[in-house]
Order: structure tokens, then C-alpha cells, then sequence
């Protein structure tokens, strides 16, 4: 993973997933001080693991049917369970001028005991697409790992081409 030299950032250790709460967000747990935090996956959107507002945006924009999308949400939920499950030590590094998103959940590059980027993980295996709705400074090449997992029809996009 390439940072910006440029860019200052916040690197927390000692946190360890405390909840997976879908493909694109996770409750982390403070080692010492048992703090819980929510951490909303810099530069992505996997789809919704529940019928909600966002739910309906999805499928009018995809013109795929709540049903079908759900079914993509857990496989994402799946797909981080499979490589972060809970209890899993994780860094979260954050972009100083970018830390919360319009909820106020603090945006973060989820680093896992290999030195994988979780976020990483889920564009190149087609389990989330890049959005600049949570924008982050590896946005370009978040849409590269995302054209290429199109193009590789893997996890999703083995079902549809857009989601």
C-alpha cells in the first residue's frame, strides 16, 4: 500500500476487531482500555446487509432488486469475516484531513497482522466497489483495483457487472 508522503496521518495500534458489521464497516475494541469504536473502510461501498434507506439508493442506481444486492452484502460480510474475523489485532491508519465521514464514524485503512489493507483486500476480490463518497487519498488506485476485479469477474462481479 502507497500513502502519500505528503499527507499526514493518524496510525493506531493495539485495537483488535471487537464486531463485523458488513463488508465495509467493523467495531474495533482498544487492547488496554476496552474503548469500542466504529470504523467505516476509507475509499469503498460494499452493499447492505439490511433493507435501509441506503438499500433503496442501491437498487434504484444498480436496477438490481433489494433481494439480490442483500445476498451480495453477506457475501462481502463473508468475504471480511474470512480474513479479519473478530479478535483479529488490527492498525487503523487515518488521513488527518479526511478522519469522519457525514455520520461522524472515523474513516480508516484497516492494516491486518500480515500488513494487508482490509480495504485493499475487498476491491481486489470484487467484494466491494471504489466510491468517492468516502474519499481517501488512494482513491485512483482504489478505482484500478476495482476495474480489475471487474475485468477478472471475481467475487460480485462474477454475478453482475454492476452492483
Amino acid at each position: 500500500m502507497q500513502y502519500n508522503a505528503k499527507a499526514p496521518y493518524k496510525v493506531e495500534t493495539h485495537w483488535q476487531i471487537d464486531e463485523v458489521l458488513d463488508g465495509d464497516s467493523i467495531i474495533i475494541c482498544n487492547l488496554f482500555t476496552q474503548m469500542r469504536k466504529e470504523i467505516r473502510l476509507y475509499g469503498l461501498d460494499a452493499p447492505e446487509v439490511k433493507l435501509n434507506r441506503k438499500m433503496m439508493v442501491d437498487e434504484e442506481k444498480s436496477s438490481l432488486p433489494a433481494e439480490l444486492l442483500l445476498q451480495f452484502g453477506l457475501q462481502s460480510l463473508h468475504f471480511v469475516l474470512s480474513v479479519a474475523p473478530p479478535k483479529t489485532a488490527v492498525t487503523i491508519i487515518t488521513e488527518q484531513d479526511n478522519q469522519y465521514d457525514y455520520w461522524n464514524r472515523q474513516l480508516g485503512y484497516v492494516i491486518l497482522p500480515g500488513g494487508e489493507c482490509l480495504n485493499d483486500l475487498l476491491l481486489i476480490n470484487g467484494y466491494a466497489k471504489a466510491t468517492n463518497q468516502y474519499y481517501c487519498g488512494r482513491l485512483g488506485e482504489f478505482e484500478a483495483f476495482n476495474l480489475q476485479a471487474k475485468l477478472n469477474n471475481v467475487g460480485i462481479y462474477s454475478f453482475v457487472k454492476k452492483f
